[in-house]
């Protein structure tokens, strides 16, 4: 059988350049050389050589979080250098992307949704009618950035203004949401036109930290990661049902890792990553390993599911 040609990408212009890197080169080392020429670029540097190397390249890996990575902008490239990938196209990645587009299709589909209010960076905000509206303790986030950069829990009124300037850093938008304590789950999907949903993973940051926010996300154990979740079997097809109608809502393809909070067994979803962590031991692959997938054999799969639908 010849070998794939994969172009690895990983790296880029986003905050999170660096959780790129290192999850681009634990795929690397997954990936079976018997079945792939692998070739690795650096969208911070190398786009120029991606470009004169697309006629020799058979599908590209998109390893990128956040800005210029997720939102649609590589995808883009590669459908012009008439490159399949894997993970949704140019529409899903955008929307996906986008945390108040998200919510507004969530809504539409009929998935619960914590209440909101949308603010901008520029404009002066109401703290105490924002308080009003929807409460406190509040999370403050940036629209568009991922691994919970620029992202507050705020206490009092006091506090929402620097929460604001802290998250207008990263974006132009900001999601200002009630804050729920609950338990912190994430349902996995993987498929094309036939959606198989994986084991659902419960969240424990430790207790120093206010949330799943990015050292607890990224720092050796300062999370554990419970899989499968310890919740009945009700709620786990809930999720895993809320997890497939947010892959679907947003026009994802391929894969998809669903973000939820579950409080006095009622469940929110949060947020929907059109691509997930991609170490071995990222909540995705943890995932699919308890649902008898190896590391490798998850990419084997993700390559084999973009090159169908391109």
């Amino acid at each position: 059988m010849e070998k794939l040609t994969v172009a690895l990408l990983s790296g880029g212009n986003s905050s999170e350049r660096e959780v790129s890197l290192h999850s681009g080169e634990q795929v690397y080392e997954a990936l079976n050389k018997d079945k792939y020429n692998i070739l690795q670029y650096d969208p911070q540097s190398d786009l120029a050589r991606l470009v004169q190397d697309a006629a020799k390249i058979d599908i590209a890996m998109i390893i990128l979080h956040g800005p210029l990575g997720e939102d649609g902008t590589v995808q883009g490239l590669l459908e012009l250098l008439n490159i399949p990938y894997q993970g949704s196209g140019v529409l899903g990645s955008a929307l996906a992307m986008n945390k108040i587009v998200t919510k507004q299709l969530y809504e539409k589909e009929g998935l619960p949704v914590i209440p909101y209010i949308i603010c901008d960076r520029d404009q002066t905000v109401d703290a105490e009618n924002c308080v009003s509206q929807i409460g406190l303790p509040l999370v403050v986030k940036p629209v568009e950035a991922g691994s919970s950069v620029g992202m507050s829990i705020v206490k009092s009124a006091a506090d929402l203004q620097g929460a604001l300037e802290k998250a207008g850093d990263f974006d132009n938008a900001i999601l200002v949401e009630s804050y729920i304590d609950g338990t912190e789950l994430t349902a996995g999907v993987i498929g094309n036109k036939e959606l198989e949903a994986l084991p659902i993973i419960e969240i424990i940051p430790d207790k120093s930290y206010d949330f799943f926010d990015y050292e607890a996300k990224y720092k050796a154990g300062a999370t554990q990661e419970i899989c499968p979740a310890r919740i009945n079997e009700q709620l786990t097809q809930k999720a895993q049902n809320y997890a497939k109608i947010a892959h679907r809502a947003l026009f994802c393809k391929g894969y998809s890792r669903t973000d939820m909070i579950l409080k006095d067994n009622e469940m929110y979803v949060l947020e929907t990553n059109t691509i997930p962590g991609m170490t071995a031991t990222s909540l995705f692959p943890q995932a699919a390993q308890k649902a008898g997938m190896s590391f490798s054999q998850v990419l084997d799969t993700l390559i084999e599911l973009g090159l169908e639908v391109r």
